[in-house]
């Protein structure tokens, strides 16, 4: 996570498109909303920026303000690390999200919790529960001392085994107590609310287990992040040089050597100038959840590579009306393996593939992937999906 937060300002092309509540909060503040028409063809509502602070797109996303968010480039290369980081931001402010909410749902469910809702059948604390912030905070006003203790009594346990496991490095202790801590901190209102309410009833060691046990379980699903991040950086540099590629043998006709060419600096790089002249990008998308209301799909993560020329609109607009597409789709190891033999990163993008596929399969972390080749345009749509 550290590498999420070392760089004040990003200096990414965002495309931010905003959920109805976040729409209604810049629209409140006069804020101009801007159309888009997005890689995948739709029109939407948001906001763009060219440079942006990571900690504010975070936090507009755990105020459910952001519903997808696009970027697209003629080259990644020199954006590398920042593209990874937003990627590791993106996933963190969707556990972190995920999180509060399956604590809420545990927490329901506890003993004291259940007999509480018996007792007081008129103040149910269940899933239909609705109070404000506003009054929550009301509620917990004078609560920090216990707000503390809980604190201490929930990370202790964790805390310590952290620190007695020989098989971590002193950085990788660091790394763990910090994401424990950050868990936590972004543990909601509502929760700290049930939490101070049961903090002297007998069965409140129950909901610390509770507690405890969905941090430990989240921390460990946090590992996925950095394997997220890396595939997608495979996917864009891969996309990056089949286009440098295409657009080298197009400028040096008759020339068989290409690789000699990409590899010389001066030349690689008018190269990409014509690239970006034509405006020839990849487009690299993040679908945040299912939306509010979208009860079991809060936790869902879509991640989408297109791949595509100037005239890819026109020609997918003439596709999709005759409803004629001759696509083809595949799993994204076999759009691997049937890549042209001797294609650079084939054996890398499978390499990071499997070790993405196992990350997710240890830690419940549902992955699917899927690509979709429309060979009338040449364009590749890469789908990644998961479910937390």
């Amino acid at each position: 996570m550290g590498t999420t937060e070392k760089k004040f300002m990003f200096g990414l092309p965002l495309k931010v498109i905003l959920t109805e509540n976040g729409a209604s909060y810049f629209i409140s503040r006069k804020k101009k909303l801007l159309r888009f028409r997005l890689a995948d063809n739709a029109d939407e509502y948001g906001l763009f920026f060219n440079k942006f602070s990571p900690q504010s797109v975070q936090r507009m996303i755990l105020l459910d303000y952001i519903s997808k968010i696009e970027i697209s480039m003629t080259e990644f290369v020199s954006a590398r690390q920042e593209v990874m980081d937003l990627s590791k931001i993106l996933v963190y402010s969707l556990l972190y999200k995920q999180f509060d909410r399956e604590v809420y749902s545990a927490l329901i469910k506890c003993t004291c919790v259940r007999k509480y809702n018996r007792a007081n059948p008129a103040h149910l604390i269940d899933e239909e529960t609705s109070i404000s912030d506003r009054q929550l905070k009301l509620m917990l006003l004078n609560k920090d001392p216990i707000i503390a203790q809980t604190r201490k009594q929930i990370l202790d346990p964790i805390w310590q085994s952290i620190v007695d496991n020989k098989s971590y490095s002193a950085e990788e202790k660091n790394i763990n107590l910090l994401m424990s801590e950050k868990f936590l901190n972004r543990l909601g209102l509502m929760n700290w609310y049930v939490i101070t309410l049961f903090c002297k009833n007998e069965g409140f060691s129950e909901i610390l287990l509770t507690i405890r046990n969905k941090l430990i379980s989240y921390m460990e699903k946090s590992r996925v992040a950095e394997y997220i991040s890396v595939m997608i950086m495979e996917l864009a540099l891969n996309s990056e040089s089949l286009n440098i590629r295409k657009e080298a043998r197009n400028m040096y006709r008759g020339v068989d050597n290409i690789d000699s060419l990409i590899l010389d600096t001066v030349i690689r790089q008018k190269i990409i100038k014509e690239m970006q002249r034509k405006r020839e990008l990849v487009f690299l998308s993040w679908k945040i959840g299912g939306g509010a209301s979208s009860i079991g799909r809060q936790g869902r993560l879509q991640i989408t590579l297109y791949n595509k020329d100037d005239a890819f609109q026109e020609i997918k607009e003439t596709i999709e009306a005759k409803k004629t597409a001759d696509t083809s789709k595949k799993s994204l190891i076999d759009f691997y393996r049937e890549l042209p033999e001797g294609q650079e990163g084939i054996d890398l993008g499978l390499y990071y593939l499997s070790y993405l596929d196992d990350a997710c399969k240890k830690v419940g972390v549902k992955f699917e992937s899927l690509v979709s080749q429309f060979t009338a345009s040449d364009l590749t749509v890469i789908n990644l999906i998961f479910n937390f």
